[in-house]
């Protein structure tokens, strides 16, 4: 796309944060506006995250032209509010290609720009990491600041409050910005606020302050009692003493729209020492009504006609593996009263919006908390309670202690529904389900299943259900294979396969949705297929069966090769002397990046015709 000068004639002057830099402040208000329209214009012709970019674009204006990034550190949490500072950082011709192969990187990402300070995508990491690079400024001792602007419901994760706790106590220059896009506060931004907030950022305010900590600081208890009254003061008019309570020093709430405003609280606070937070209220979705309104449904949008009422129907598909988890999940509560569903603030993703309309009392969303989602599933197991945790592979990983200590230690029936298994497509590497067979495949008392359609995801999910141990079934992001899913729910023996084709000398061996590249690759070569439903327990009795009379193994997984399901064929094969050659076909040892999932099977010959070129390559 190309910047058409009549139309953003101000943001045309501003293709880095130091062209922005030399605007004059009367100008920022029309920036905004025009950097708001061309983040509509962009993201309606090419699809991406949508509401979170239009609530950050006066904050992301104000943040660069205050500070000197990327000198000054700049730290974005999630991402899904940094199309903005994308735009502002060079990158706006290139918007377009946001999330597709070869285009920009959905989030930010620093061998794509150096204003992308660190690679994010999961929430809740930036004051983590903000605190290590002030840390770093100070030893530096170069007058760098850093940045870090958390939101976007990222303050609901423990990792956030561990990283304030220890961030009050060490006591180094830094910045939080609490991008509070939430409504429930709306009423406490005004004037009174917005004054209060450049009245304890002014220098007189700060003057006094610091230098009575320096007089007090020799008689502990009037520093104490100084120090208590300070809080209960800001406490009576704003909702900060947690932060004061934690070290930071609180500022706000103040309008994050008033670009002005923003700028000069800002210029305020870059000069305050010690640990700040400076608390902006904006509203996701802004300028753009439809958004507004309805902020999640336009978190992330296909490509859409911004002058139509609504977001384009999707074309007529089957339902996705979400879809079909969901229906089991109402199915299962209807049977089981004693039926417990958590999932960490993915209730739309993981397809739980039914469930939780009609079994209130047995839905329980945590906020972005995957360890404690784990650990209370493991509570409600204890007990008695059957519990089922709806997660995505990607999140899966930030509960791994969990996982391992409180569930399978304890022998603990929980079901996790593994949402985004294997290849997400747009989300790109930080969203990529590679991981979870291999981490899974090593804790002892876990049964792994793969289902390759819908209604093997159906009678997996209530096949580990009535499992009295820990269970996973994984499936996959989009829309299923166009399976009818038996209505009857039935137990699924443990590690039985079921046999495809039977063919001559190669036998491939699938675990999982990738089925379709096996059948028909088996079809041109003769091979048998096998779907291997089960991850752990392994098959291994169809695997002796075949060793008889085939040369080849070859394992298919929509997951990681080290480690993996193949892995597990291998380890069999060495400890049973056979002496058939595996091939495994799956993920290699890198972080796979954006594309559509077709396009990356056929980038990773993981669909037909790149199995049989792997084949063919490897007996020749």
């Amino acid at each position: 796309m190309t910047l058409d000068l009549a139309n953003y004639p101000i943001l045309a002057q501003a293709n880095t944060p130091d062209q922005l830099r030399g605007l004059p402040q009367e100008k920022l208000q029309q920036l905004s506006a025009e950097l708001r329209q061309y983040l509509l214009t962009c993201v309606s012709q090419s699809s991406g995250h949508f509401a979170s970019g239009l609530g950050t674009v006066e904050l992301t204006v104000a943040l660069h032209y205050v500070y000197n990034t990327p000198f000054d550190r700049l730290l974005w949490d999630v991402g899904h509010q940094a199309y903005p500072h994308k735009i502002l950082t060079g990158r706006r011709e290139r918007m377009p290609t946001i999330r597709q192969k070869g285009g920009l990187h959905p989030f930010p990402w620093p061998p794509e720009s150096e204003y992308d300070t660190f690679a994010v995508g999961h929430s809740s990491t930036s004051i983590s990491a903000a605190l290590g690079m002030a840390v770093a400024a100070e030893k530096e001792n170069k007058g760098r600041k850093v940045v870090a602007v958390i939101g976007d419901g990222a303050m609901t994760a423990g990792m956030a409050f561990e990283a304030l706790n220890h961030g009050g106590d060490i006591d180094k220059d830094l910045l939080v910005v609490l991008n509070d896009n939430e409504m429930s506060i709306s009423e406490n931004v005004g004037a009174l606020n917005s004054h209060l907030a450049r009245l304890l950022t002014g220098s007189l305010f700060n003057t006094i302050r610091d230098g009575s900590k320096k007089l007090l600081s020799s008689v502990p208890p009037i520093k104490e009692f100084a120090s208590r009254a300070e809080e209960h003061i800001k406490g009576m008019v704003v909702p900060g003493t947690i932060f004061e309570e934690l070290g930071f020093n609180y500022i706000g709430p103040i309008d994050g729209h008033d670009v002005k405003g923003v700028v000069e609280t800002l210029r305020n606070m870059r000069n305050i020492k010690g640990p700040q937070i400076l608390h902006v209220v904006t509203k996701k979705g802004k300028g753009f009504e439809l958004a507004e309104r309805d902020p999640i449904k336009f978190h992330a949008v296909p490509k859409f006609n911004p002058n139509a009422a609504g977001l384009p129907k999707s074309a007529p598909s089957n339902p996705t593996f979400s879809a079909i988890f969901g229906d089991w999940l109402c199915d299962m509560a209807t049977l089981d009263p004693k039926l417990m569903a958590v999932t960490p603030a993915m209730r739309e993703g993981s397809g739980m919006v039914k469930f939780s309309q009609q079994f209130p009392e047995q839905y329980f969303d945590v906020a972005i908390a995957e360890q404690h989602a784990v650990t209370f599933a493991a509570g409600l197991a204890k007990e008695g309670l059957n519990a089922v945790v709806a997660i995505y592979s990607t999140f899966l990983q930030r509960a791994y202690d969990q996982l391992i200590h409180d569930v399978a230690l304890q022998n603990l029936p929980v079901l996790f529904a593994i949402d985004r298994a294997g290849l997400v497509g747009a989300d790109g590497p930080t969203h990529q389900g590679a991981f979870d067979i291999p981490f899974l495949r090593c804790i002892p008392n876990m049964v792994i299943m793969a289902p390759a359609d819908e209604n093997e995801c159906r009678q997996m999910l209530y096949t580990g259900h009535k499992l009295n141990k820990p269970a996973a079934v994984r499936y996959p992001r989009g829309a299923a294979t166009g399976v009818t899913p038996e209505t009857e729910m039935t137990e699924m023996p443990l590690g039985k396969s079921r046999t495809i084709r039977t063919g001559e000398k190669v036998a491939i061996l699938n675990f999982g949705v990738l089925l379709p590249f096996a059948q028909a690759a088996g079809e041109q070569i003769n091979a048998t297929v096998i779907d291997m439903r089960f991850v752990k327990p392994l098959d291994t009795a169809i695997i002796e069966q075949l060793a008889a009379n085939h040369d080849l193994f070859v394992s298919l997984e929509d997951g990681a090769i080290m480690g993996g399901a193949g892995s597990a064929v291998a380890e069999y094969l060495m400890s049973s002397k056979h002496s058939c050659k595996l091939l495994q076909v799956g993920l290699p040892d890198e972080f796979i990046m954006q594309g559509t999932q077709q396009e990356m099977y056929a980038e990773l010959g993981m669909d037909a015709a790149g199995i049989l070129a792997k084949i063919a390559a490897f007996q020749a």
